[in-house]
């Protein structure tokens, strides 16, 4: 679950915690003088010889790929090899007129583009695409008889068309010259579906054009707010600039609220000089809260802008009267204490926040949630576990709520607190749909095992395997239901009528056939793929799955048709993003192939084996490092597959048995599996065997998971994993166990 702004699900890794394979030099001290390899476990066995390469055969050519080629690199020789193609096969010749003229409206030649789009009659399934795209040409050509009605296609259509909002602009510009008026009412009728800025921006123009300046003010005026960069940012300033002019004392100014607005935005978008002068303005012209708003936000700029010790300096002592002004500027103080780790400013500025009468203030809110996040991750229990408690009791129905509750439900459990079982059933009864449910099922179920009541324990355990198949906790309650204690016990029924009133999700399964309109969905993008518009074709499927479609099935059709396994992963995730929560059995195998693709298995199952290193546990690695992209390329300069910093790779590569080190090798699947295993070996040595362990030190660094274990004294490796203050770590552990579990599933 997603919290804007207060999430306590968004606790970033320091900059100072290591990142991928950037070891630590104590961690790996043995492995400088480590073997050049491990002894192969009993089960590996050498690779056999690779035959010598054959010569590269050409691909036969297609329509598709020859305008692939054309769009990629718009030669001369490449447009005349889709236009051969289209002259000698009759039955390709509109969909190769039509590639034609979407690729010449893209270079802005749009006679081109006219002529060969009338040619492009013959393409019923996607007739609004040919429409759309001739009068967008003719409309930049300054052609406008007609376009509405040869628009009413894109918007007559048997299923919604992709286009059919950008359809409406064009409609607007065609109509603008000679009745403006009716282009205003055209785009106010529709402005619920327009693309912004640009509907407002056109609806400005046609509003100035037809006379009623009053009206092209405000629509102006509402995008210079909204809008602080880019193109409709700029013709709002010209157009403002020009009305200011014509209208003389008429001239409506902006509100203190609007420019307070504007202000905001350019602090958003960091930049800050401007923001900065603005604020500074309002704060000599405005009054009452809007003066009281941009004096704080004057010290806001510079925390934002990271210059924490400034900020502080002039925040500690402003005086501002409005209480939600007073709110936001303890916020900062809050903030700025963080940064600069001034524990006592921090705890005076929450204290008096307490005292405040906002204290239902969204400030507030988000300052519990900062001041709690900073004393977790240095393991200050007496600290936060108040400030949790309090965001769910002051703001029950803030999406923080669910996430605090658990930090103190958690923590309970963790010390084996008297209050830890109610806490993990209030748990599930007031959060069902928290992110968090799936382990406070599982640690519900490890609390019953401990008094003994092994019912209780089943049936936590069963229901959190329906529910949840896929997930980490529901990995490690099939592993509980395997012992003897549990395996054949019949669940208490008490449990099962509690865990069956809670109300939590239950997944639907990937329908087998396909809806009218998916199947019409998938042939029109199709259509598409075969003339080479293949990001026309994707476009149409997303936005298919946004409009009501199925999203999996949509999905499951782009990531089929993508170049790479790893392209195929990530539009499948984005177009199905619920997909953990569908059982196994309840979706295609197709579907988990291209979820769980494993492009690379000989490769990963032989180095795996050859470092004594359990293959699966390789791959959901590697699927979340690197989406199994070799040419994977992060911010932080890793490499490849296993996300290889060049100084690792350099420093391990001979151990590794790779004699020829290069950094454009990390991006070869060899050399990186072989020193990515090898390293992450050493790694799961130096940690003793624990796979957890040694997970969190490949996110966050060897120092850091040191220190973690040491807070605690937990009892199982659940334990462990829960208590990692830094959500991108603990995720990031849970997935890759996760995903191994998928793996071994699907592949064994």
């Amino acid at each position: 679950m997603t919290t804007p702004n207060c999430s306590v699900a968004t606790i970033p890794v320091r900059s100072y915690s290591a990142l991928p394979l950037a070891l630590c030099a104590a961690l790996l001290a043995a492995g400088a003088a480590a073997p050049q390899s491990r002894p192969a476990s009993k089960t590996a066995s050498k690779s056999p010889a690779k035959p010598a390469a054959k010569a590269a055969v050409a691909p036969p050519a297609t329509l598709a790929a020859l305008v692939r080629a054309y769009r990629e690199s718009p030669t001369p020789a490449r447009r005349a090899a889709v236009a051969s193609w289209g002259a000698s096969h009759s039955k390709d010749r509109p969909a190769a007129e039509l590639a034609l003229g979407v690729a010449a409206y893209g270079q802005r030649d749009y006679a081109s583009a006219i002529a060969a789009l009338r040619q492009a009659q013959g393409l019923p399934q996607i007739a609004d695409y040919t429409a759309y795209y001739l009068a967008a040409a003719r409309v930049e050509s300054q052609d406008f008889g007609g376009i509405v009605k040869d628009l009413a296609i894109v918007h007559d259509s048997a299923m919604a068309s992709p286009l059919a909002a950008r359809a409406r602009l064009l409609e607007a510009r065609a109509l603008m010259g000679a009745t403006p008026a009716d282009a205003a009412r055209l785009l106010e009728q529709h402005s619920a579906e327009l693309p912004q800025p640009e509907g407002d921006t056109i609806l400005g123009e046609a509003l100035q054009n037809a006379g009623d300046l009053a009206g092209a003010v405000e629509i102006w005026q509402r995008i210079y707010c909204q809008y602080v960069t880019g193109d409709g940012a700029a013709r709002a300033a010209t157009a403002l600039a020009a009305l200011r002019n014509a209208m003389g004392a008429s001239y409506p100014a902006l509100s203190t609220r609007q420019m307070l607005r504007h202000a905001d935005r350019l602090m958003e978008a960091r930049e800050f000089a401007q923001a900065r002068a603005e604020y500074r303005a309002l704060a000599e012209r405005a009054s009452g809260l809007d003066r009281d708003t941009a004096r704080v936000r004057l010290g806001a700029v510079d925390y934002l802008a990271g210059k924490s010790p400034t900020a502080a300096v002039y925040l500690r002592p402003l005086e501002v009267a409005a209480a939600e002004a007073e709110a936001e500027r303890l916020y900062y103080l809050v903030e700025c204490a963080r940064r600069i780790d001034d524990d006592r400013e921090l705890k005076q500025a929450l204290k008096r926040l307490e005292d405040q009468p906002a204290k239902s203030s969204s400030w507030r809110l988000k300052a519990l949630v900062a001041g709690a996040n900073y004393f977790l991750i240095s393991n200050r229990p007496d600290e936060y576990l108040p400030l949790y408690r309090a965001v769910y009791q002051d703001f029950p129905d803030d999406p923080a709520a669910g996430l605090s509750h658990w930090k103190v439900t958690f923590d309970a459990y963790l010390h084996r607190r008297s209050e830890a079982v109610p806490l993990l059933r209030e748990q599930l009864v007031r959060y069902p749909h928290n992110a968090n449910v799936g382990a406070a099922l599982y640690f519900l179920g490890r609390a019953a095992e401990e008094r003994k009541d092994f019912p209780e324990a089943a049936a936590c355990y069963r229901h959190l395997v329906k529910l949840f198949e896929n997930y980490y906790y529901a990995m490690l309650a099939r592993d509980r239901l395997r012992r003897p204690e549990l395996h054949s016990v019949a669940a208490s029924p008490q449990a099962c009528t509690f865990l069956a009133g809670l109300g939590l999700p239950v997944a639907q399964p990937i329908p087998l056939e396909p809806a009218r309109e998916t199947t019409l969905r998938i042939e029109r993008s199709r259509v598409l793929r075969a003339a080479g518009l293949s990001d026309l074709a994707d476009s149409e499927l997303r936005f298919g799955a946004r409009s009501g479609g199925q999203p999996a099935l949509l999905g499951m059709e782009a990531a089929g048709a993508a170049d790479s396994p790893a392209m195929a992963l990530h539009l499948l995730k984005v177009m199905a993003p619920d997909h953990l929560a569908i059982p196994l059995a309840s979706a295609p195998r197709r579907f988990w192939e291209l979820l769980y693709p494993l492009p690379y298995r000989a490769e990963v199952f032989a180095d795996a084996r050859e470092r004594d290193l359990d293959p699966y546990l390789v791959a959901g690695l590697i699927r979340q490092e690197s989406e199994f992209n070799p040419a994977a390329v992060s911010s932080a300069k890793a490499y490849g597959l296993m996300q290889v910093l060049p100084v690792t790779g350099r420093r391990y590569a001979r151990m590794a048995g790779v004699p020829g080190f290069s950094i454009a090798g990390l991006k070869q699947p060899a050399m990186n599996l072989k020193i990515g295993t090898f390293v992450l070996r050493q790694m799961l040595d130096a940690s003793g065997g624990h796979v957890e362990h040694t997970l969190a030190a490949y996110n966050a660094g060897p120092m850091r998971m040191a220190e973690w274990l040491a807070w605690n004294s937990p009892q199982e490796p659940a334990e462990f994993v829960e208590s990692i203050p830094f959500t991108e770590t603990r995720e990031y552990v849970q997935a890759v166990l996760r995903n191994a579990d998928m793996y071994r599933r699907l592949y064994p």
